[in-house]
């Protein structure tokens, strides 16, 4: 009986609370992104909107983001950060920088996991003048890689599936073939994987 009961509340949940939830919510962040494993299967991105009401719509940190975030990221241009719903998790912590102005992509893969103080920069500042900046340049981290704290990745780098970053590394150049691990500033090649 108790197991029935359970399963009848879950069962609510997923066909009645859960699409509410997203009608009521949808004026304050895209419907689009209150969807996938946070959302659909679980409870955890309800938690991620409730604080994210309080400090992005009251207290305009990140207000122009249009998913639950974290008070403690920056996103310059969030409608060119590309991720999958299933890694909603990556904007939850602290310290990320993505930095992306100027018209510059991040495209994160699906299952890619980025640990806190990570920054991913898709211009930078002129030798000359610092006070201009340079053409942004792509970057694209492919899926299932792990990116360690502390850790920047430069614009133009493309990293393939598989790949792991340790932790403060300095990434200025693309491994597109992905299955490794890199270390090091700059970050070069340490291990191969399988």
């Amino acid at each position: 009986m108790k197991k029935y009961l359970k399963a009848s509340i879950k069962l609510g949940y997923y066909r009645l609370v859960n699409p509410l939830l997203k009608i009521i919510i949808s004026p304050l962040f895209d419907k689009k992104y209150l969807g996938g494993r946070y959302f659909d299967k679980g409870y955890q991105g309800w938690f991620w909107v409730l604080r994210s009401i309080f400090t992005q719509k009251l207290l305009g940190f990140n207000r122009k983001v249009p998913w639950p975030v974290s008070p403690f990221i920056s996103i310059d241009d969030p409608l060119r950060v590309i991720f999958d719903l299933d890694d909603l998790n990556n904007f939850q912590h602290f310290g990320c920088y993505y930095a992306n102005y100027g018209g510059g992509r991040i495209t994160i893969g699906k299952g890619t996991w980025i640990a806190p103080n990570v920054g991913i920069i898709t211009t930078d500042h002129g030798l000359d003048d610092p006070s201009l900046h340079t053409s942004p340049q792509d970057v694209v981290i492919g899926e299932k890689c792990w990116i360690g704290m502390n850790s920047v990745i430069l614009k133009g780098v493309h990293l393939g599936n598989n790949t792991v970053v340790g932790a403060g590394a300095v990434v200025t150049k693309s491994y597109p073939e992905g299955h490794c691990v890199i270390a090091g500033v700059p970050a070069k090649i340490v291990r191969k994987l399988n």
